[in-house]
């Protein structure tokens, strides 16, 4: 015979705990979330506790007076999204909505190549079981987004220094030869690079750029000075301003890969033996990140 009895056991998860702790980390802001609730700071604080004590884990960390999620946390607020959409998915069946999905949180910086961001998650687009937030911004944005586990991983050309303090951990992707891309009628001809980089207005990367120090230092070498038709920051700019037959740009193919195809670009035939690297950066962390792992697997696989 079936026992009548359906209490939960000691060790199962209390979700109404789970509950408190998900109200105040989208709220962030203890205080708030007792308002809405109309419970007290105190009450609220002793449930966010049990939850920790039964995790094993701390799950907010204070900063001054702000509440910031530890990795743990970070962890479980994604469970329990997953867990409350599931819930709502429930409710929604007889809609046809789509349930509960990873998520992956990606920081790319916002100079990068768009083929290159589009080449390194194509694994995960358009599957139904993966959402994917994109983020855009600085170095420094993007690398304290990582640190504050706000993003998942950033990808860059950019590595952080390394340092004791920080736990970044950089991937290098892959190494992209530099070229000088500009339209046929600039490179109809047999001109020497020398010739090329004298004779043609160019478009750089900027002085941050570890491309731009190769390329200056190319130059020096060479004993010439090209006309710098502009210095950019983002590639994409670099790419249209190509298009447009502004001067030679130096580049990875990567960039202008839909441009080389259809012909409307074309690479000088002379190498500059530079590269561009780019990396994908994460953070140590105590728990599994399937979607990271296997995107840098399938990319470290072609």
């Amino acid at each position: 015979m079936f026992s009548t009895n359906h209490s939960l056991k000691t060790n199962d998860m209390n979700y109404n705990h789970l509950r408190y702790f998900w109200a105040v980390a989208h709220d962030g802001n203890l205080t708030r979330t007792a308002q809405r609730l109309n419970l007290s700071q105190s009450a609220l604080s002793v449930q966010i506790r049990k939850l920790e004590d039964r995790l094993g884990h701390p799950l907010f960390e204070r900063r001054g007076r702000s509440l910031h999620l530890t990795e743990a946390g970070r962890v479980a607020l994604d469970y329990a999204d997953t867990i409350f959409a599931a819930g709502n998915g429930l409710l929604n069946t007889l809609a046809q909505q789509s349930g509960p999905r990873d998520v992956l949180r990606v920081g790319a910086l916002a100079t990068l190549s768009r083929n290159f961001q589009i080449e390194f998650l194509r694994p995960l687009l358009g599957r139904d079981d993966v959402e994917l937030v994109l983020r855009s911004g600085t170095s420094v944005e993007l690398l304290q987004g990582l640190e504050t586990l706000g993003l998942d991983i950033v990808l860059t050309n950019r590595p952080p220094a390394p340092d004791t303090l920080s736990n970044f951990i950089s991937h290098t992707l892959s190494e992209q030869p530099v070229s000088l891309v500009g339209t046929p009628q600039r490179l109809a001809g047999n001109d020497g690079v020398a010739d090329l980089l004298t004779n043609n207005p160019i478009i750089v990367p900027t002085l941050e750029s570890p491309v731009r120090m190769g390329f200056d230092a190319f130059c020096s070498r060479l004993s010439v000075k090209p006309i710098i038709a502009a210095e950019v920051e983002d590639m994409a700019m670099m790419r249209l301003l190509a298009r447009e037959d502004i001067g030679l740009a130096v580049l990875p193919p990567i960039v202008v890969k839909n441009e080389l195809q259809s012909g409307m670009l074309v690479e000088a035939d002379k190498m500059l033996g530079l590269a561009e690297r780019f990396q994908a950066v994460t953070v140590e962390r105590k728990f599994a990140t399937p979607l990271i792992d296997e995107l840098l697997g399938a990319y470290g696989s072609r």
